[in-house]
């Protein structure tokens, strides 16, 4: 019998009422661009369940659901409570067959996409250092805000190193796409009221962050390591 919705539950607003589960299945959801349909279907369930699940704070499905969703979203069950929260990436087993392939520069441009975080590395006064930042893409270059007065604030003027990832523990694969070139400060007041409107958000780190930082790439290199199909392509 499929899971259904409890039938009293009122249907909350996303922003309100999703909790971590259900930021988990929406997210990987729309990272393999699935229908709550298809999901369900894999699944098993009703879309309606699926729903509440995905937009109720207080849901509390079995382990027998959350299993059957971590297989119909190609994760584990430990990725999708949240259990790996804490722990850096590519803890899994390397694949049996691994594939290394080299990315052409039109593929590490879309594989950086518009936004996300980054490393930036860079030596500074505390020396070879590297931080993370979320940053955009406007115009083919890496942007981010930073303060004044921060070790970001020290590598304008300098060529530095950007470096973007993504690891899937399950499936044994990631990429990593890494740009280089100079650091300079956006100070053009038509130029930083653009970049401030192209903005996915602010900077997680909160606080006042004015200083607009551009990367402009004079390299740009990306690997791919996944796992060798059985026809050898």
């Amino acid at each position: 019998m499929l899971e259904q919705a409890p039938a009293a539950t009122a249907t909350p607003s996303v922003d309100s009422a999703r909790g971590d589960l259900g930021r988990r299945l929406a997210r990987r959801r729309t990272e393999l661009g699935l229908s709550r349909r298809e999901v369900a279907a894999r699944a098993g369930m009703d879309p309606g369940y699926l729903r509440y699940l995905e937009e109720t704070s207080t849901a509390a499905p079995g382990t027998s659901a959350l299993m059957r969703l971590a297989g119909a979203l190609r994760t584990t069950l430990t990725a999708l409570t949240g259990g790996d929260a804490e722990r850096p990436p590519g803890l899994g087993q390397a694949s049996r067959a691994p594939e290394f392939v080299a990315l052409d520069v039109e593929e590490c441009r879309r594989r950086l996409s518009t936004h996300g975080v980054g490393r930036l590395a860079a030596l500074t006064s505390e020396g070879q250092t590297v931080l993370p930042v979320n940053y955009s893409v406007v115009d083919g270059a890496i942007v981010f805000r930073t303060a004044p007065h921060s070790l970001l604030a020290q590598v304008l003027g300098a060529r530095v190193a950007f470096e973007v990832d993504h690891i899937d523990d399950t499936f044994s694969k990631g990429w990593s796409v890494l740009v280089r070139g100079p650091a300079q400060q956006v100070t053009d007041p038509a130029a930083v009221r653009r970049l401030a409107a192209h903005a996915y958000s602010s900077p997680w780190a909160g606080g006042r962050r004015d200083l607009w930082v551009r990367v402009e790439p004079d390299d740009i290199t990306g690997r791919l390591i996944r796992e060798r199909s059985f026809d050898g392509r």
